[in-house]
């Protein structure tokens, strides 16, 4: 025979059974027909917590060991939403232990990888649930981020040997859910790219997706093009999964809110280039979805254009039927003023990109030979200055004076380095009338209705070319 008072002052279920029957005096014989873990699971409830509340007051001197098994046997008996007085109070003398490191390490080993990770193995005996409110304890007891991340993956590569696809679902929320709480250096994106790819095969909520997409957006200037290259579903028939490229993209801006360093900013830049060239030669890539990775990132996100021209270029040989609008959809990402040289000359003779881009090079082309010039000409008025003013020295100085004032001002070396610079002038001008040459055998071939179209942008043609 058990004290009804003694149960019912335990588990919520006890105490809504006898709550009405407390005042009785007489004996109550209480069949319980689906007792879970039948008579083992009463004698637990009944002998081991309710009758030993003596020992439940001792609980700070209780082994590590007993208190593992208490908590397996807890989590046996009791679902994880009961906020039971012995789970609570088992929960936090566990997590006391660990955040103290008052139980020594049962190995041998003195690494110091050793030391913080000997309970990893323990507590792979609890349930995800339990571990769920493990890890928020210890997060709230400031253990170190690094660690719990660590455990997360242990315990995760761990179970998945022996549990269900329903159940691996559940840890990998869970294990979402966690990561989300901590530092974000705690742990590499590497680790959140190998999640990625074991939820890919699992049916997980749209909601997790996101959070584990956004925790992988605010890391996404330390990855790498192998990480971004996740191949698409076979229904989209891209290669590539080109929306979740643009997705990560924009949860680096949310991450960032109104402000992203630079350099981060630069190392995204240079990703999302380097996975341009990789999937313009995707024949099944739409060109608006390549139009939404080309202008996905600003204009000051680029130091140079000269890769984004390259996987437009190659795109563009890829997909040769396009119409002009799509064309200058996509090129109108480009920014003439940060491609080389070299780049600029290609597209100048190149015939997949629109006419109107061509001459667009070349009104920027005159543009920069006109500040060329300006400088050019203010560099001879300088130096021409400082002609005038050597010969209106007196006549009367000394012949050494006047070769001491020539070596301070240098003059052979400001003559020699105007020289270089107006031949490379000329050499430029050289090249500039040569593709004016083409400029003009590509205008004649152009409609006058699409010459039209350009309006009074017709007067700012390079001159060269009249």
């Amino acid at each position: 025979m058990v004290d009804k008072r003694t149960l019912a002052s335990f588990p919520g279920s006890f105490k809504k059974l006898f709550g009405y029957l407390m005042d009785e005096t007489k004996d109550l014989k209480v069949l319980f027909h689906d007792f879970e873990d039948g008579a083992e699971g009463f004698e637990l409830v009944a002998a081991r917590f309710c009758y030993n509340k003596k020992s439940l007051d001792c609980i700070s001197f209780w082994t590590w060991s007993e208190l593992l098994v208490a908590l397996k046997e807890c989590q046996d008996l009791l679902s994880a939403s009961d906020s039971s007085l012995i789970l609570e109070k088992i929960l936090d003398c566990v997590v006391t232990r660990l955040v103290s490191l008052v139980v020594a390490s049962p190995c041998t080993c003195s690494s110091e990888n050793t030391r913080i990770s000997w309970w990893f193995e323990d507590l792979l005996v609890l349930k995800i649930d339990l571990i769920d409110k493990v890890i928020r304890m210890l997060i709230s007891r400031n253990i170190d981020h690094a660690t719990i991340s660590k455990f997360l993956l242990y315990y995760q590569r761990s179970r998945f040997l022996t549990v269900t696809p329903t159940e691996k679902c559940k840890i990998m929320e869970v294990m979402i859910n966690l990561l989300s709480l901590l530092d974000r250096s705690s742990f590499s994106c590497k680790l959140l790219f190998g999640i990625f790819r074991v939820v890919s095969s699992l049916k997980i909520s749209s909601h997790h997706k996101s959070i584990l997409e956004n925790l992988i957006g605010s890391q996404l200037d330390r990855a790498t093009i192998d990480f971004l290259l996740v191949p698409s579903s076979r229904r989209k028939g891209c290669v590539y999964d080109v929306n979740l490229v643009l997705r990560l993209v924009k949860a680096f801006y949310i991450e960032g809110r109104c402000f992203v360093l630079a350099s981060r900013l630069r190392k995204v830049a240079s990703l999302v280039d380097s996975y341009l060239v990789e999937v313009a030669a995707d024949s099944h890539l739409s060109p608006s979805k390549f139009a939404a990775l080309v202008l996905v990132l600003p204009d000051d996100a680029r130091e140079s254009h000269d890769r984004l021209f390259q996987a437009i270029d190659i795109y563009l040989e890829v997909h040769g039927g396009l119409c002009e609008a799509k064309k200058m959809k996509i090129c109108s990402a480009l920014n003439y003023a940060k491609l080389s040289t070299d780049a600029l000359k290609h597209l100048a003779r190149n015939s997949k990109f629109p006419s109107r881009i061509a001459i667009q090079v070349f009104i920027n082309q005159q543009s920069k030979l006109e500040n060329l010039f300006e400088d050019k000409t203010h560099l001879v008025d300088t130096f021409s200055s400082s002609v005038f003013a050597e010969e209106s020295i007196d006549e009367k100085v000394s012949s050494d004076q006047v070769l001491v004032y020539a070596k301070r001002i240098n003059l052979p070396n400001k003559a020699e380095h105007l020289d270089v610079q107006l031949q490379g002038m000329q050499c430029t001008i050289t090249e500039l009338e040569k593709y004016c040459g083409i400029m003009q055998t590509q205008i004649g071939n152009i409609p006058r209705t699409r010459l039209s179209s350009l309006g009074n942008n017709a007067r700012f043609l390079p001159k060269l070319c009249s």
